[in-house]
């Protein structure tokens, strides 16, 4: 079998925890759906071409953050200045070369400066004024105004938290809430995975404050076994090393790869009470998108062709 036509497969995500049933119009439920199948295409077309599975995960991101129905890039969430800092991560599975980016703030798309670092210096990771100078040697790095990421909704949303912020004691009501991030994760045909995980962090986020999506190992992580990109509450996933954890259990345990994703997203990260979602694909192309909360925003391709999105229950 000639390496071009082995199966593929290619999974993204949107966002966990940030959609509620009754709130989403049928309007806009369209309107999401056609922007996840956009950038699935975005990742297919390289796929499908016998493309690697760095560059389809990143084209897949590169597409959800164009969309301002995600938070990162231009959908990107407000910070209790009322700013954007935007964080991604990208990481090759058969290398482990990784490259992060952490606050930065006038990155069109941070997932493209998180591969730069990645291929361009000999660091995994790079933050604020940092990552913004080394910004400046990269002429291929698309810059924006900060104002470029404002949006309607986001500002909404920031008007809501820090008025919920004056009338609520303690971290309960931030459960389910403003967790949107953007990911892939891809198996390639030359049997190579490559995940990648983008955001704007957290509504109403302060002093400096960094979530999961830019740490390796927590909201990223690819090997020679699987590929994962989580969404959630940042804090719990930081603490759970999420991302690894899952490939850690088929590494080490023997886990299927929907087991382990499974027993780390609906059970340890609840049992220390937060939530959240991951997309996963292992290297014989099987796929999972287990999530605890209300809803994850995702959509696939599988190695036998069959595609979709959903956002609710199984294709709901």
């Amino acid at each position: 079998m000639n390496n071009t036509t082995r199966p593929f497969a290619l999974v993204i995500h949107g966002g966990a925890g940030v959609i509620e049933r009754d709130q989403l119009s049928t309007v806009e439920e369209a309107s999401i759906r056609a922007d996840l199948d956009a950038a699935l295409e975005a990742g297919r077309r390289i796929l499908a071409a016998g493309g690697s599975a760095l560059d389809a995960v990143e084209a897949a991101v590169v597409a959800l953050e164009e969309s301002p129905r995600f938070n990162a890039g231009k959908g990107s969430v407000y910070n209790a200045d009322g700013k954007h800092e935007l964080d991604a991560s990208i990481m090759e599975g058969q290398t482990r070369r990784a490259g992060a980016v952490a606050g930065v703030e006038t990155i069109r798309n941070p997932v493209r400066l998180a591969r730069a670092v990645m291929e361009q210096s000999p660091h995994v990771m790079m933050i604020g004024a940092g990552a913004e100078r080394f910004a400046d040697t990269q002429p291929q790095i698309e810059r924006v105004a900060n104002h470029w990421f404002d949006t309607g909704t986001r500002r909404a949303q920031l008007d809501q938290e820090q008025a919920r912020e004056r009338t609520e004691a303690g971290d309960e009501g931030l459960r389910g809430k403003y967790f949107g991030t953007v990911g892939a994760v891809a198996l390639d045909s030359q049997g190579d995975l490559a995940a990648a995980t983008s955001t704007g962090g957290m509504t109403n986020k302060r002093y400096g404050r960094v979530g999961d999506s830019p740490l390796i190992g927590a909201g990223t992580w690819a090997d020679e076994r699987c590929a994962v990109s989580g969404t959630g509450w940042g804090e719990f996933f930081i603490r759970n090393a999420v991302a690894h954890d899952i490939a850690a259990r088929m590494a080490y345990g023997g886990d299927t790869l929907l087991a382990a994703a499974e027993a780390v997203i609906m059970r340890r990260v609840p049992e220390l009470g937060g939530d959240g979602g991951a997309i996963a694909v292992d290297r014989d192309g099987n796929i999972a998108m287990p999530f605890s909360t209300a809803g994850m925003y995702r959509g696939w391709i599988a190695t036998d062709g069959s595609r979709g999105t959903a956002i609710f229950l199984q294709g709901d």
